[in-house]
């Protein structure tokens, strides 16, 4: 099909908002660079090695890190397919916005509520079982109390959520340094353990052979141990379309939102695996892992005070983690709330004037997380099942929007300098569709997680409820909702107008 000659429009990226139908409220002021440190750290390697190493060595052995590699291929693959979303339809809340305007405003609401509920659940995890107890760590605090942990959890919370309400170039500048931080404490740590052990500085049980050794737990088969031990690339790869929730606050958004979402994951990719092959080898004895886990393995090659000063750079990693996510989170709420798909729309739509930055919609997602810390401290051990269990859940979202991106693609008309697939779209969304699949699948697998499916199901229910009961009126009286492909609305253009002819 071929799309029809683009109207005029406003020049630059502040043109590109207004013929989508909306205001340019949000201040533009990221870079190419902030945009890439945006997607870098949502996924944050450091996070993610540090939650998942010891669950893929205790399920497959060393020989799991291998598997990263093959993750990080079928991510790229689904980068491919949202990088090219990024340049066709560069509004805030990304996911919500690729569903409801390629398929309908129905579809993309569940894009945005698997969001919110992910995003609900997701950063409180994050902070309350990783960023706490490594922050006692770092400080020295043995045997903290549960109020201690929570105390700290809350504190970097407020903090994330405080820098955001403040502006996004504040959040961006701590963001920019925390790619930094996330390079110190994996890769240049890996490397340092790597030529310790190398020059055999202390003792340890094992040689180079001990990157293939493999085994299985008792009463699983090696299929469900490799599947297992997938999930440790499979948490961490996640989240690198971050930088297209942000795009209205991108300058050059069409060119800048690809560059960041691949080069993101490729480096991720390559960094990640430089530190799994260092933090293995560095690996003493089993006994020291599972004693501490890595904290442990470090302190045994750097002593306790270098071994906590690195941890130290990872927690900084962490805490911009937040930050990012706090800001991903308000987005999305944004975004939705000016299409009018939320519960009390009318507040969360707001922009601060002077800061220009959305504060309702983060306290919003402020309160939804300090909530949920709130549960994992009164239930602890279902929290962490909890926080596993979500997991698949922007799985789902990238599943449902790379659906809609094969539904829709051949009306998106292709943009004059801007990235674009060409030839290879077709197999890349095939390719990226079966992988998607596959790690659903395997996402379902562990029997730990389906006490959590309740929690999960339940929050979906109450998505369905307002789709229902105030979605559905609203939708009818054309007073919520963004216009989808081809369609036409007072509020809109039609999309294939965003760019040249094919």
């Amino acid at each position: 099909m071929t799309a029809p000659e683009p109207r005029e429009r406003p020049a630059g990226d502040e043109g590109t908002v207004d013929g989508f139908g909306y205001r340019q409220e949000l201040r533009r002021s990221l870079s190419w660079f902030s945009l890439f440190s945006v997607s870098f750290s949502v996924m944050s390697i450091a996070t993610g090695v540090f939650l998942n190493f010891t669950f893929g060595i205790t399920h497959l052995g060393p020989v799991s890190i291998w598997i990263w590699p093959a993750v990080g291929v079928g991510q790229t693959l689904v980068a491919l397919v949202l990088a090219e979303l990024g340049t066709r339809i560069p509004l805030a809340g990304a996911g919500y916005q690729w569903g409801a305007r390629l398929v309908g405003p129905g579809y993309g609401w569940f894009i945005g509520a698997l969001g919110i509920l992910y995003a609900a659940v997701g950063v409180p995890g994050i902070v309350y079982l990783a960023v706490a107890p490594l922050t006692e760590y770092v400080l020295g605090i043995d045997d903290a109390s549960p109020r201690m942990t929570l105390f700290i959890a809350l504190l970097v919370l407020t903090v994330a959520y405080l820098v955001n309400i403040i502006s996004v170039q504040l959040a961006a500048r701590i963001n920019n340094v925390a790619v930094l931080a996330e390079i110190v404490g994996t890769v240049v740590l890996a490397l340092l353990l790597f030529f310790l052990w190398v020059a055999g500085t202390r003792k340890t049980d094992h040689g180079i052979g001990y990157l293939t050794e493999h085994h299985h737990l008792p009463g699983q088969s090696y299929g469900y141990a490799i599947a297992l031990a997938s999930l440790v690339g499979v948490y961490t790869l996640a989240g690198f379309e971050a930088a297209a929730d942000v795009a209205e606050e991108a300058v050059d958004a069409r060119r800048s939102i690809p560059r960041a979402i691949l080069g993101s994951v490729v480096v991720s990719v390559v960094l990640g695996m430089v530190a799994l092959i260092g933090f293995t080898v560095a690996v003493p004895s089993d006994e020291v892992l599972a004693s501490g886990g890595l904290p442990a393995v470090f302190q045994y090659w750097l002593g306790a005070g270098l071994a906590r000063a690195f941890v130290g750079v990872v927690v900084f990693a962490m805490f911009a983690l937040m930050v990012v996510s706090a800001a991903v989170i308000a987005r999305l709420l944004f975004a939705m709330a000016r299409d009018n798909m939320l519960p009390g729309s009318a507040l969360l739509r707001r922009v601060n004037p002077t800061t220009r930055t959305p504060v309702p919609a983060l306290l919003t997602g402020y309160v939804l997380n300090v909530a949920v810390v709130v549960f994992g401290y009164n239930s602890s051990n279902a929290f962490g099942t909890l926080v596993g269990a979500t997991a698949v859940l922007p799985y789902l979202v990238y599943l449902l929007v790379v659906l809609a991106y094969g539904y829709r693609r051949r009306r998106l008309a292709a943009i004059d300098g801007a990235f674009d697939l060409g030839r290879f779209a077709v197999p890349v969304f095939r390719a990226a569709l079966v992988h998607l699949v596959a790690v659903v699948l395997t996402l379902t697998l562990p029997d730990e997680f389906r006490s959590a499916n309740g929690y999960v199901l339940g929050g979906l229910a109450l998505a369905a409820v307002w789709w229902l009961v105030g979605l559905r009126p609203r939708l009818a009286r054309g007073r919520a909702g963004a216009p989808t492909l081809g369609g036409h609305s007072p509020h809109s253009d039609d999309l294939e107008t965003q760019g040249d002819k094919r």
